[in-house]
C-alpha cells in the first residue's frame, strides 16, 4: 500500500510488470473509487459548465462522454475530467487530488445556473483489457454492444450501476460507478471471473504512460495550456469560434500562432530510464525542456517518457539528450502513443 491523494492505495499485487501485461492481454480490475464523482443538473447545466471548460458540451448527445479540462484565465489547466450527458444533466468524474477544489470551483462559479451534487456514496471500478467485454457481458449482456465513450445504466449481476465504455489504459474496457455499499460485492464477483486480476497504481501508471495519456500534476497543471499539452483536439470547432471559457484569449491565440513548447513522446536509447524532472537538452548541451513522466514500458520493452520541449525540437525523430546523474544520454522525439490504442469502435 502507498499514500496517494489522501488515500491508502495498492501499489501492486503480483508485481507491476505482470499486472501491466495482464491488462494488455486479458482483463484488469482497478479500484478508482478515490476519483471524484458528481452530478450537475438543471436545464442550463451544459451551457453553464461550458463557461469553465473549452469542450463542446452542448453538442454532447445523451449517453455520450467527453474528455475536457477546467482552465484558468491564463490558459492553464486546473484539472482534466470526464463529462457524460444524462438528459438535462451531466455526470462528472474528476481527479482525486483536485476534487475538493473542483467541486468548490463549480459550486461558486455555477451558482444559480445549475445544481451540483457530490456523489460521495458511490465507488468507481475500472475493468480494462481486451477481454473486459467478455467478462462484463457475462454479468450484463447489454454492455457488449456499447460504443467507446458512451454510458448507460445497467444492472450488473443484480447491482444497479452506471457503466461507461471508457478508461485510461489505452485498452478497451469499462468504468463502473456503483453504490459504495455494493462495491466490494461487485469487485469480488468480477475478480472471480477467470480472465480478471487486480491491478494497482504502479501498472496503472505504466499503462497510461505507454498510451500517451496525461497524468494531472505531472504532465499537465496550471502552468501548461491545452495547446502546449497537445490536447487541442479537446476543443471543438464551435468553441474555437465562440470562445467563452477561461483563458480563451491565450489558448485560441496559441492555436493560431503555435505554442513555444509542446508535449511529446521521448525514447531514451539504451536501457536506462529517464524519470520525471530529467533535463532535456539538444546535442550541443543547451536545455530545451524537461521530462514530466518516464519509466520502463513493459509492452514497449524499454524506457519511455513524455515531456515538454521547445517547439523547434518537437518534430518526430528529433535527436535529444537526457541529463541523468550528470551524463547526457542520447534519445529522440517519437510520436505518441507508445502502445497503440485498442478502444472498441461500435
Amino acid at each position: 500500500m502507498t499514500p496517494f491523494a489522501g488515500y491508502d492505495m495498492p501499489l501492486q499485487y503480483a508485481g507491476i510488470i505482470a499486472e501491466h501485461r495482464h491488462c494488455r492481454a486479458r482483463a484488469a480490475l482497478f479500484d478508482v473509487s478515490h476519483m471524484g464523482q458528481a452530478e450537475l443538473t438543471g436545464p442550463d447545466a451544459a451551457a453553464a459548465l461550458e463557461t469553465l471548460v473549452p469542450g463542446d458540451l452542448l453538442g454532447l448527445a445523451d449517453g455520450a462522454i467527453r474528455y475536457t479540462l477546467f482552465t484558468n484565465e491564463a490558459g492553464g489547466i486546473l484539472d482534466d475530467l470526464m463529462v457524460t450527458r444524462r438528459g438535462d444533466g451531466l455526470f462528472l468524474v474528476v481527479n482525486a487530488a483536485c476534487k475538493d477544489q473542483d467541486f468548490a470551483h463549480m459550486a461558486h462559479r455555477l451558482e444559480g445556473r445549475a445544481t451540483l451534487k457530490i456523489l460521495s456514496d458511490r465507488a468507481l471500478l475500472a475493468l480494462q483489457g481486451p477481454e473486459a467485454a467478455t467478462v462484463l457481458g457475462r454479468l450484463a449482456p447489454e454492455a457488449i454492444p456499447m460504443g467507446f465513450m458512451t454510458a448507460r445504466d445497467l444492472t450488473v449481476d443484480g447491482i444497479p450501476c452506471q457503466v461507461s465504455r471508457s478508461g485510461y489504459t489505452g485498452e478497451d474496457g469499462y468504468e463502473i460507478s456503483v453504490p459504495a455499499d455494493r462495491a466490494e460485492a461487485l469487485a469480488r464477483r468480477l475478480l472471480a471471473q477467470p480472465e480478471v486480476a487486480p491491478v494497482g497504481l504502479g501498472a496503472r501508471d505504466t499503462l497510461r504512460l505507454e498510451a500517451g495519456l496525461c497524468l494531472y500534476g505531472s504532465d499537465i497543471d496550471t502552468t501548461t495550456t491545452p495547446i502546449e499539452a497537445a490536447l487541442a483536439w479537446t476543443i471543438g470547432k464551435r468553441r474555437r469560434e465562440q470562445g467563452g471559457f477561461p483563458g480563451a484569449a491565450v489558448i485560441l491565440d496559441q492555436l493560431k500562432t503555435g505554442p513555444a513548447r509542446k508535449r511529446v513522446g521521448l525514447r531514451p536509447e539504451g536501457k536506462a530510464p529517464a524519470r520525471a524532472h530529467t533535463e532535456v537538452t539538444d546535442a550541443a548541451g543547451r536545455r530545451i525542456g524537461e521530462i514530466t513522466s518516464g519509466g520502463y514500458g513493459p509492452t514497449v520493452g524499454g524506457p519511455v517518457a513524455m515531456g515538454y520541449v521547445e517547439t523547434g525540437a518537437a518534430g518526430d525523430g528529433s535527436e535529444v539528450r537526457f541529463v541523468v546523474r550528470g551524463s547526457a544520454l542520447p534519445g529522440r522525439v517519437v510520436k505518441l502513443p507508445f502502445a497503440p490504442h485498442r478502444y472498441h469502435r461500435a
